[in-house]
């Protein structure tokens, strides 16, 4: 354990941030899970109202800079083209 208050500080926030990170980067995960699985199941309807809904979660991460804004724009891009490629089968 750090004896340094500074230090003391910068764990406490450290863990904060850790913990905020984890929440934001699940809900990104849960979010493209629910579009992907409504994509295999054939529910194109679904996908759609669920497609704005992860790419503004996927936006959302982004400018909290819990990942990259390029990582964020490849999400939302590999989304698009699974949602345009079924909806046109």
């Amino acid at each position: 354990m750090a004896n340094i208050k500074s230090s003391i500080k910068r764990i406490k926030v450290t863990r904060k941030k850790t913990l905020r990170n984890r929440v934001v980067k699940s809900t990104v995960k849960t979010f493209v899970k629910k579009f992907e699985d409504a994509i295999s199941a054939g529910n194109i309807d679904e996908a759609k109202k669920l497609y704005p809904r992860a790419s503004h979660v996927i936006d959302r991460a982004a400018a909290k800079g819990v990942i990259h804004k390029n990582t964020a724009a490849r999400k939302k891009s590999r989304l698009a083209l699974k949602l345009n490629k079924s909806a046109a089968q």
